[in-house]
């Protein structure tokens, strides 16, 4: 593409020369990339789609944000059927087995390998690439803005507070919140209904199993076992300490989420994502010390690996091949050890490849003030290999899950309602959304 780009333009220099007319250069290919992040972090995908076509001449790269996760995934279906669908799309993880069975995709290694590039699929972090990846290892998609849950804290007041111990236990995050307390600090701890955090990542430290046949992974007959596992009695810690006030229900619904109930020191511990972590670095006031560890086991538990959160990017199937080349050339490009690392700074997205990681380590990335602490994030997903509690989950239509699973967390924290028998009905209408899903694609096996 380049060689015939190159031989155009010098003909049309002669020509013009010779002719005196204007030089005709060869018209780029353009394609579509649809996004779900909004806000900062949507202005940084725009950031790096300049930087590829300011990279080349080839193509053009058009990136449109579809302001949310869950409209990204609705609208890349609609636009599937109508045949108007972009040539990458970004899809989060709870929609992933929707994707995967929609065949509506190109396989990353097909991809890659069909548009001329040799890639070690083996240097992606086996944490993050086993969620997007066949139960054979295959990966389906590219793993993009990647991120695993962490635990904040507020050190300048834990200090104040006569805290002299990193909050690791979950024991010990009680006794932070008594003290905390008791030195006038109203909301020790602030949480909402997020089930990423308090659910998902929660069991896989544990070894707790959410789903049977291997979350998933091992049948589309799965069913969803959260409401007889460890999850059941964690949530029952936390509506105990809720009822002394020692944690606190922050929502945008009630005014205030999580992460500003952080950074403006209302509240001075939260399990958040890592992709946070500038945003929290930008918004508390200088002076303020605070840091990060990996989110709190209950005493005893054998820690395992966390899991990755975030999205990747699917190439969606029935594009002309030109958009192929420029998609695999954008793809390339977003892996390249310094794109890794300037997306890592600028959003807080752990790097997805281990030679990207470690260019980051020699530079000296972790070191530097703003950024220390981020490295937890991969010494959490790479704690353990992962297993069938740790994989990842496999479950389809999860992004209703997820909401059954929250709506029943509602009404624990703010209606009072018993702790098992709104596990227990969010768990019958979560596999009652499993066998709708099972159904839909009757016939079908998991790769």
């Amino acid at each position: 593409m380049k060689l015939f780009v190159l031989k155009t333009a010098l003909a049309g220099l002669m020509a013009a020369t010779t002719l005196g007319v204007a030089p005709a250069f060869a018209e780029k290919t353009k394609f579509e990339f649809w996004y779900g992040l909004s806000g900062d972090l949507g202005d940084r995908v725009q950031d790096a789609c300049k930087k590829f076509n300011d990279s080349q001449s080839d193509f053009e790269i058009l990136c449109t944000s579809q302001n949310g996760y869950d409209t990204t995934l609705q609208n890349t279906i609609a636009a599937y059927r109508a045949k108007k669908q972009p040539a990458i799309t970004q899809i989060y993880d709870a929609g992933t087995l929707d994707l995967m069975l929609s065949k509506a995709f190109i396989p990353a290694k097909q991809l890659m390998a069909d548009n001329g590039y040799k890639i070690d699929w083996n240097n992606y972090f086996g944490g993050i690439a086993n969620y997007y990846a066949t139960a054979a290892g295959e990966l389906q998609s590219f793993p993009f803005n990647s991120s695993t849950a962490m635990f904040y804290y507020n050190v300048s007041a834990f200090e104040k507070a006569g805290i002299d111990f990193k909050p690791d236990t979950w024991e010990h995050v009680e006794e932070a919140a008594r003290k905390l307390k008791a030195a006038g600090f109203e909301c020790p701890l602030g949480f909402n209904f997020d089930t990423w955090p308090l659910l998902e990542q929660f069991s896989a430290i544990h070894n707790q199993p959410l789903a049977t046949k291997a979350n998933g992974y091992e049948g589309l007959d799965a069913e969803v076992v959260f409401n007889k596992t460890k999850f059941v009695d964690h949530v029952k810690f936390f509506k105990k300490m809720q009822d002394e006030k020692l944690f606190v229900v922050k929502t945008k619904q009630l005014g205030m989420d999580i992460v500003p109930a952080f950074t403006s020191q209302t509240c001075q511990m939260i399990q958040t994502s890592v992709a946070d972590h500038g945003t929290v670095g930008k918004t508390l006031p200088e002076g303020v010390k605070w840091d990060v560890a990996m989110l709190p086991v209950w005493k005893g538990t054998e820690r395992k690996n966390s899991l990755v959160g975030g999205a990747s990017l699917w190439v969606m199937a029935g594009r002309p091949a030109a958009e192929y080349k420029g998609a695999a050339a954008f793809l390339n490009f977003l892996a390249q050890p310094d794109m890794v690392q300037w997306w890592s700074t600028v959003t807080g997205y752990i790097p997805v490849t281990k030679t990207g990681f470690d260019a980051m380590k020699a530079n000296g990335f972790y070191d530097k003030a703003p950024y220390k602490g981020r490295e937890l994030a991969i010494a959490s997903l790479t704690y353990t290999p992962t297993s069938e509690n740790t994989r990842g989950i496999r479950l389809g239509s999860f992004t209703q899950i997820r909401k059954e699973v929250s709506t029943s967390l509602e009404a624990i924290f703010m209606q009072n309602a018993d702790v098992q028998k709104e596990l227990d009905q969010a768990a019958e209408r979560s596999n009652a959304i499993l066998r709708r899903f099972e159904k839909t694609y009757a016939g079908q096996k998991l790769n």
